[in-house]
Order: structure tokens, then C-alpha cells, then sequence
């Protein structure tokens, strides 16, 4: 039986670090990687949304994990989100984050055309057939991806014993506890509802929010296991609160977080790719708000 104390966490979903002309920042990835390090968290979750996959190149990609991997050194454990939009790109960036020796490889279903189950079934196999030695985990996030993972997908998938699990990012805290009962694991994926992902089963999380905050999550969990909901549940309002104040920003999510993490004293990873909308004038006294109510909350909280 395969132990996966390794998954049990607080796992922040890595943001893409670029120079001031706008290309990957080998020394803003290593310098994020250690900030999250010192930050005490389980893991860090590459190549996804946070990391503005869609927007990079297989070779940023690549270049990306390997600056994660040369700084996590057995520190954290490293789950490489691989898919593209075709199955080639994907099994390459499979096969190089199993050459790097990752935890896990991570993938969404292709998007724009809508595949029937046993293609998508198919694309995630080829990819898994890739990297034979290390475990898969489903990215389901049917309201960017446009399809939903269903109990019949993930019956066929878990034929595949390298698939262990299911990051879920769907907002139905109801599709946790279906896919718990199949006895795969579970990563609470929507931030604004950890806690309650976590009271479903989820093992732990994988967030978008996580780097810019996250004491915050890491208590959250603490005092769930300690049984305290309603001090978990206090945190947890509060985080809901400021992520509904940084997505009232004209510029980008990201941006706005990229910005805080710096006035926070933590590293420099630049902006956003277009078409994301880069930080305007305008956005100055949200980031400034959204850093004064994290400082406040981890002092208060943690």
C-alpha cells in the first residue's frame, strides 16, 4: 500500500517568474522556490494555472521545473502539472519531470474541442505511459477546461495504478467526497473553501492563493486536525475576504499577488504573460490593502 504522507499538506500552486523583458526567471523560480521553503509549506504544485501554463513553451516549462528541482532538493514535495493541448508535448514534459525525480506528474483533460471520455482516458494514459514510475494525479477543473471529471472517467482511469488521485478545483464540495469514496485521494483545489474540502476528506490542498499567504492555510489545517472549526473557520473567512479584494483589481490575480509577495519582503517574479492583464495605476491601493490585511491576519492568527 503506497504511503502518501508526502501529499498530506499545504501545497501552493507555483507562479510563473519572469525577468523585466517578460521571459522565464531562472533566478526568480529558484528564489520563489526557497521563499516557499522557508515558508514552512508540504509542497509546491509547477506548470499549472498559477504558473501560466497555457501561455509557456514545453522549453519554459521545462526550464521552469528544472530551477524548482535543482532549489526543492527533497524539501518539498514537487507535483509537475505536464498536460498541453496535445499528446505529444504532454508525454515529452511527462518523461522530462520523471527524469528530475518529481513526486507526481499532473494533468487537465485537453481543451477547446470537447472529447468523449475514453479519448480523454486515452490522452491521460499516454501521458502516464511517459513517466511509468511515478504516480499520476487528475486535474479536474471543469470551469476552465470545459469538461467535468464523472465517476465513469475516473472508474476507467483508476485501471491505471499509477493514478492516485484527484486535485479538484470543481466548486461542489459534493464531488470530494464521490471521488474519496472511490478510494482515490483527494487535493481541495478552490481556496475559499479549504476547510470545508478538508472536513470532506480532501488530504490537503493545492491553491492558487497559497503563495501569497500562506501561514494562513497552514494554520487552517492545523486547527482543523486539532479539531478547532471554529477558530479554522475564522481563518478561513478571513481568506475568502482577501481574495475577494484582490480579484476586485482591473490587473490580473497573479499580478496582484506577485506584487504583495514583494512588498511582503518575499521574491521578485515579475508580472504576467498577455493577454493577462498586467497591473494598473489604478490597482496601487489594492495591493497595499491586500498586504495590510495578510500582515494583520497572520499576526492575529498565527
Amino acid at each position: 500500500m503506497k504511503d502518501f504522507t508526502k501529499y498530506q499538506g499545504i501545497i501552493p500552486a507555483f507562479y510563473a517568474c519572469y525577468d523585466a523583458e517578460g521571459n522565464i526567471s531562472p533566478e526568480g523560480v529558484r528564489a520563489l522556490t526557497r521563499y516557499h521553503i522557508e515558508q514552512g509549506v508540504k509542497g509546491v504544485y509547477v506548470g499549472g494555472s498559477s504558473g501560466e501554463c497555457i501561455y509557456q513553451s514545453v522549453a519554459e516549462r521545462k526550464l521552469v521545473l528544472e530551477q524548482v528541482m535543482a532549489e526543492a532538493k527533497g524539501k518539498l514535495t514537487v507535483i509537475a502539472h505536464v498536460a498541453c493541448n496535445n499528446t505529444a508535448d504532454s508525454r515529452e514534459l511527462a518523461a522530462h519531470a520523471e527524469s528530475l525525480g518529481v513526486d507526481a506528474i499532473a494533468a487537465i483533460p485537453p481543451i477547446y474541442f470537447h472529447l468523449p471520455e475514453h479519448a480523454i482516458a486515452k490522452y491521460w494514459n499516454d501521458i502516464s505511459d511517459a513517466a511509468p514510475n511515478t504516480d499520476f494525479i487528475i486535474y479536474n477543473i471543469p470551469q476552465l477546461a470545459g469538461v467535468a471529471l464523472t465517476g465513469s472517467l475516473l472508474a476507467e482511469m483508476q485501471k491505471n495504478p499509477r493514478v492516485i488521485g484527484v486535485k479538484n478545483s470543481s466548486m461542489p464540495v459534493q464531488d470530494i467526497q464521490m471521488f474519496r469514496d472511490t478510494g482515490a485521494i483527494v487535493f481541495n483545489g478552490p481556496d475559499e473553501q479549504l476547510l470545508a474540502g478538508l472536513a470532506t476528506g480532501a488530504i490537503g490542498g493545492i491553491g492558487g492563493t497559497y503563495g501569497v499567504m500562506p501561514k494562513l492555510y497552514i494554520r487552517i489545517r492545523e486547527l482543523f486536525l486539532e479539531g478547532k472549526m471554529e477558530q479554522a473557520r475564522e481563518i478561513q473567512n478571513e481568506c475568502c475576504r482577501i481574495i475577494y479584494k484582490m480579484c476586485s483589481a482591473k490587473g490580473n490575480l497573479y499580478a496582484v499577488m506577485k506584487a504583495a509577495i514583494v512588498k511582503m519582503g518575499g521574491p521578485d517574479c515579475g508580472s504576467v504573460r498577455l493577454p493577462l492583464a498586467p497591473l494598473a495605476e489604478s490597482d496601487a491601493p489594492i495591493v497595499d490593502e491586500t498586504v495590510a490585511a495578510i500582515t494583520a491576519a497572520v499576526a492575529k492568527y498565527c
